[in-house]
């Protein structure tokens, strides 16, 4: 083994809080009497998980880590979750599918029942697909571990020491919300999350902003540990394999690798590097249709005709302005003008509208449209001004994206404008399930998208005037 090459066995990235004790060294021991041997990684990881401070209390009241798939990240919720119910803590264990909450129910009782405890003696099972529930005999102790498919009603009314959250990228705001005071009460708790980078089909939210926090610094009591790469890489660069899986050359192989990897560049990086993309892949519009509709030189069609959008924000003292032309190969090129704090006026807009080949431009925005209008007005623009109802906007969403994903809309792949497009989800509005934008991440200003959306609905609803032929 001495000579076999092994992964990295630190992290690439963490958050450690300082610590000078930890229980760590204990649970791995109980571990490594059920005939298996915790790996390096492992032994390091439980050592910071399970840290203590001067009080006895965990330094980490929550833990999170991503480790690349197959690498037996799982299996430290699995080693904490045995020395847990063997010392007296009530555990809940959670994870997105039925199957998998199952199987770690099934290792818990393989590892206890290995490591020298006797079921029916020192502990007992309830084996329901579903309601997993393994007990505690011993000293009269309350302890138990209760195996659960994560919902937004789980663990309501029961209380524990420990949630752990397994497959933690699909782990959602609503299952939060129901979870996160299942341990309130415990006089010592501690939240633990473990998966992989979310995925163009991961639903959940937490892990992500979890991990941003913490890295940030915005989270306290919180530690952090990741194997990845910092950008999109070779999958295929054995060197990094090395670097991102701490497991290779223990339980995975370099032929196993290698025969896993696919055609898909993204997902191979996100699987077996851990790469944490700087887009949201939940997001309505994927960063990846974004970009294949981007167009180096547009040819314009002739007479120009300028259509224009102008969205006030909500969310943000911003307001955007976007403007849209049909191409002369029938489609509409977008393209996103500026964003700036409404404190700075409307001059700035009222410049572009006044250009020669201006027709109309559709405002957004209460408060602001009269405002604008008034002033267009002042200014002699011939521009003109179009207020929508919301039905309209509604219609102006619903045509945007329809239009984009047949193929009909290009634009230059503006970094800004990019950035808003795949970093975007749908919010409610009207009553008739009609939908707006709203950001995914902070620092985004989705008031960009929305104004190429109003600028391409009067773009699109304009109709050419055709050529009066006159016969003699």
């Amino acid at each position: 083994m001495s000579d076999k090459r092994l992964g990295r066995q630190t992290p690439v990235v963490s958050v450690v809080l300082p610590y000078t004790q930890s229980l760590g060294t204990e649970a791995v021991e109980i571990y490594n009497r059920s005939r298996r041997t915790a790996q390096p990684w492992q032994e390091l990881m439980l050592e910071d998980i399970m840290a203590l401070d001067c009080d006895g209390l965990w330094t980490h009241m929550k833990f999170g880590w991503s480790v690349p798939r197959r690498n037996g990240k799982s299996e430290l919720l699995i080693i904490r979750a045995v020395w847990g119910v063997s010392h007296g803590r009530r555990v809940l264990y959670t994870a997105h599918r039925t199957t998998t909450s199952h199987s770690a129910y099934e290792k818990c009782v393989d590892r206890l029942s290995e490591a020298g405890f006797t079921e029916g003696v020192d502990f007992k099972t309830t084996k329901q697909f579903g309601l997993e529930h393994i007990e505690w005999l011993r000293d009269g102790s309350s302890a138990v571990i209760n195996f659960r498919t994560r919902s937004s009603k789980g663990g309501l009314g029961e209380g524990y020491d420990d949630l752990l959250i397994d497959e933690a990228q699909e782990y959602t705001a609503d299952q939060e919300s129901a979870l996160k005071y299942v341990v309130t009460d415990s006089p010592n708790p501690q939240t633990l999350m473990c998966g992989t980078p979310p995925t163009a089909v991961s639903s959940g939210t937490v892990f992500l902003k979890y991990r941003k926090n913490t890295l940030t610094g915005k989270n306290e009591n919180s530690g952090w540990a990741e194997w990845s790469v910092p950008k999109l890489s070779d999958a295929h660069d054995s060197e990094l394999w090395y670097e991102t899986n701490p497991s290779l050359g223990y339980i995975l192989s370099e032929r196993t690798i290698r025969d896993e990897l696919g055609d898909d560049t993204v997902d191979d990086n996100i699987q077996r590097l851990g790469l944490w993309l700087t887009y949201n892949q939940k997001s309505a519009i994927s960063r990846r249709e974004w970009e294949s509709y981007i167009i180096e030189r547009p040819e314009i069609k002739t007479p120009v005709k300028l259509f224009f959008g102008v969205k006030y924000g909500k969310a943000t003292p911003n307001v955007s302005l976007a403007v849209a032309v049909k191409t002369t190969d029938g489609r509409i090129f977008v393209e996103a003008i500026d964003c700036r704090s409404v404190r700075d006026g409307n001059s700035w807009i009222i410049a572009y509208l006044s250009n020669a080949h201006a027709v109309r431009v559709a405002v957004d925005g209460a408060g602001n449209q009269d405002i604008l209008g008034n002033e267009m007005k002042s200014a002699l623009v011939k521009c003109r001004a179009v207020m929508p109802k919301v039905s309209e906007i509604i219609e102006a969403n619903t045509l945007f994206e329809k239009q984009l994903f047949e193929g009909r809309i290009c634009h230059a792949g503006q970094p800004s404008l990019s950035q808003a497009a795949s970093n975007c989800e749908h919010r409610a509005i009207g009553s008739g399930g009609g939908f707006g934008y709203a950001a995914l991440s902070e620092g985004i200003d989705v008031t960009l998208l929305e104004a190429v959306s109003l600028a391409h609905w009067l773009c699109f609803s304009s109709k050419d005037v055709k050529k009066q032929k006159i016969a003699y």
